[in-house]
């Protein structure tokens, strides 16, 4: 009997809402470790339920299982989840984002899913629509205040927390899903205001952090997610995380001058991420999967396995019980109060 596979340090998708043959050869392949779904791989939590078990029955061995729920207008799953509210809403009912943070959380993990890349740690400076209302506040203090309250809320229910985009994504106007933005700014401006978030939470033990398909050009001339001076310098070593660095997509348009994807995937992978994700393109990850050298190591593997749900409960105790009801009520009249 062969042994179960390790994770590897790929995070790929799917097309549909069930597994072909072909998705089951991707899952199984020695370099995959995760995988994210997206609203097209919904219709409802019992399906998405049977799509998790095949997914996990098809790897014979680790992986991660994610989506980006962070609520607003990045909710992935929708219909008979609770709507949840966009991040800057917290500012006005801060009492609530323990809260939030445990019920996004226990709903995913009622389905089977292991994380959601969240939360936005980015600064809102009323610069980024892509940022927006993503972002707890324009404050720094209020943002991390609200990000700690909903990754405690997270933690509670037995999730792990990524931040993102370090060291910020708010001070450029630019898309980095579209373009290559370009951050001019002392890396002492950044320090102070945008890396603060992420700073305060690493030392209150956050998990994983995502970083920006953006250039801060006065620190290094290549984006942060493919960057030894942020991630090993600063983010390692200066700031003294040792949980998971996950890249951003590495099919966005600010990854594209790194060159290929394969040469993207090993720029950062060699710059210091555990775990790159190559969304979107079924010939991309492909490409990927396949020239990516094998290799495991015990500290991606010690890091990885963090990232999994460390408690369980069916959809069906969830919805019966009092707190679910309550808070789910709650959130669902703060968005219809406002509009979304």
């Amino acid at each position: 009997m062969s042994k179960p596979l390790p994770f590897g340090p790929v995070m790929i998708d799917i097309a549909g809402t069930s597994l072909t043959p072909y998705d089951k050869e991707k899952i199984q392949h020695p370099n995959t470790g995760g995988l994210i779904l997206f609203a097209r791989n919904y219709q409802n939590p019992h399906q998405m339920t049977d799509l998790i078990n095949q997914i996990r029955r098809s790897r014979e061995g680790e992986i991660l299982i994610a989506v980006d729920q962070e609520g607003g207008r990045v909710q992935r799953f929708q219909q008979g989840f609770t709507r949840l509210p966009a991040a800057a809403v917290y500012a006005d009912h801060v009492h609530l984002a323990e809260d939030a943070g445990w019920l996004m959380a226990t709903e995913l993990i009622s389905v089977g899913i292991d994380f959601s890349f969240a939360p936005v740690l980015d600064i809102d400076c009323g610069i980024s629509e892509i940022i927006g209302n993503r972002s707890f506040s324009q404050d720094s203090n209020l943002a991390t205040e609200l990000a700690s309250s909903f990754c405690k809320g997270m933690h509670r229910a037995g999730m792990a927390a990524t931040g993102k985009h370090f060291p910020g994504h708010g001070a450029v106007a630019l898309d980095s899903h579209l373009t290559l933005p370009r951050d001019d700014r002392p890396l002492a401006d950044i320090m102070q205001k945008d890396i603060y978030p992420f700073k305060k939470l690493i030392e209150q033990g956050l998990d994983a952090i995502m970083p920006a398909h953006v250039v801060y050009s006065q620190v290094d001339s290549l984006p942060a997610g493919f960057s030894q001076r942020w991630i090993q310098q600063i983010l390692r070593q200066q700031l003294a995380f040792d949980g998971v660095v996950f890249s951003d997509d590495l099919s966005m348009e600010g990854a594209s001058f790194i060159g290929d994807y394969p040469q993207r995937a090993n720029a950062a992978l060699e710059a210091g991420c555990d775990m790159v994700l190559v969304c979107n393109s079924t010939s991309a990850a492909e490409q990927v999967l396949d020239t990516l050298t094998v290799t495991t190591t015990l500290t991606r593997q010690r890091r990885l396995e963090s990232m999994k749900a460390t408690q369980a409960i069916s959809r069906t105790d969830l919805i019966s019980s009092a707190e679910w009801q309550h808070i789910s009520d709650k959130l669902t009249s703060i968005c219809s109060s406002v509009g979304e």
